[in-house]
């Protein structure tokens, strides 16, 4: 893994072979051989006494370069892909789609996260899970969930994510809504950098809030629920605006726009980072008009001089908001003498 928290690539494809095969014929293979050649995360561990059941595919696996095929039977005969591999402990939380459950892994006794996702008869798997599933097999890196495992049965589809103790909000609550300036540096920090790593991939995440935002017990903080993220061209005009939970949904977006790029999330990253200074919501609305409100009133209602083109949104001249000016950030942030000079300006809109 580098300084930017990215893991490395595998060393092999269906396509490229090796210069140097790994001849091992007269070595004994280890759990480490294992893992490296069948890029495994970096957390799992396999136990010394399954190498046993790795005889009858060993030498194929080491004496020729390795296909997408061959991986997949090696990982199946370690008891990658089977519901019996894993445990459930404890239930986390059930949304429409899903229920998430503490689990652990019998390969490696590590702790795991299951998020089930019911499979109806006639229309499969939801597109969100497909979505997520697509671009977290693809998005390594030390700020982002690891997605360990995808078991695939008639009735379910099992994601397997390595487990974080707690969400942001939850850390909010535990903390009496008081968070350290020192973690909110290195939580913000944390979170720019995953941030950073999906934009560079031309990946969206879309749907930024302290709920998908995951906490370890070593300060470790991952983004997480990729359910609504996209991976296409930055910028598109091709989009949908019902993304994003409404307190951290930029204003064009409440507005109906559907031509947006990175900004989406980098509104949320505003967001969040002002609820962790001062332990409440920056924007909490119950409605978009609402949600709208509360931004103009602080951030001041936009004109044709500030936004060319707002009066001809449909949406916003129909709601008819009073001309309320911009007020400084700063006095809306009691604890605004312990951040760092300067920081602030990054969420002040001008």
């Amino acid at each position: 893994m580098n300084s930017d928290g990215e893991s490395d690539p595998p060393s092999s494809s269906d396509d490229v072979q090796s210069p140097v095969r790994v001849r091992l014929r007269n070595k004994k293979i280890s759990t480490e051989d294992i893992n490296k050649r069948l890029s495994l995360p970096a957390d799992i561990r396999l136990p010394d006494d399954y190498l046993e059941r790795f005889s009858v595919i060993g030498p194929a696996l080491f004496e020729q370069p390795i296909s997408r095929r061959l991986r997949r039977v090696s990982l199946s005969e370690i008891g990658f892909g089977k519901l019996e591999t894993y445990i459930k402990l404890d239930k986390l939380g059930e949304g429409t789609y899903a229920t998430v459950y503490k689990g652990r892994s019998k390969l490696t006794e590590n702790l795991v996260a299951l998020k089930e996702i019911r499979l109806e008869h006639e229309e499969g798997a939801p597109c969100t899970a497909i979505r997520e599933v697509s671009l977290l097999k693809d998005l390594k890196h030390a700020n982002i969930v690891t997605l360990h495992d995808i078991i695939h049965t008639q009735k379910s589809l099992t994601l397997v994510f390595e487990y974080l103790d707690k969400d942001l909000k939850q850390y909010l609550d535990d903390c009496g809504n008081i968070i350290h300036v020192h973690n909110v540096k290195l939580f913000l920090f944390q979170l720019l950098r995953g941030l950073s790593y999906c934009h560079q991939r031309k990946v969206l995440h879309r749907d930024l809030k302290p709920q998908n935002l995951l906490i370890n017990d070593r300060g470790e903080l991952k983004l997480a629920d990729f359910g609504l993220a996209r991976a296409k061209s930055i910028p598109t005009k091709t989009y949908s605006n019902e993304v994003v939970t409404l307190w951290y949904r930029p204003p064009d977006i409440l507005l109906g726009s559907t031509d947006y790029s990175t900004h989406i999330d980098m509104w949320g990253v505003g967001c969040i980072f002002y609820e962790m200074v001062t332990g409440r919501p920056l924007f909490p609305g119950s409605t978009v008009e609402e949600e709208l409100h509360f931004i103009f009133k602080l951030l001041g209602t936009p004109t044709e001089r500030s936004w060319p083109g707002i009066s001809s949104n449909e949406e916003f001249m129909a709601f008819n908001f009073p001309q309320y000016r911009a007020e400084r950030l700063s006095n809306h942030t009691p604890r605004y003498a312990e951040i760092p000079p300067g920081t602030l300006k990054y969420l002040q809109v001008r």
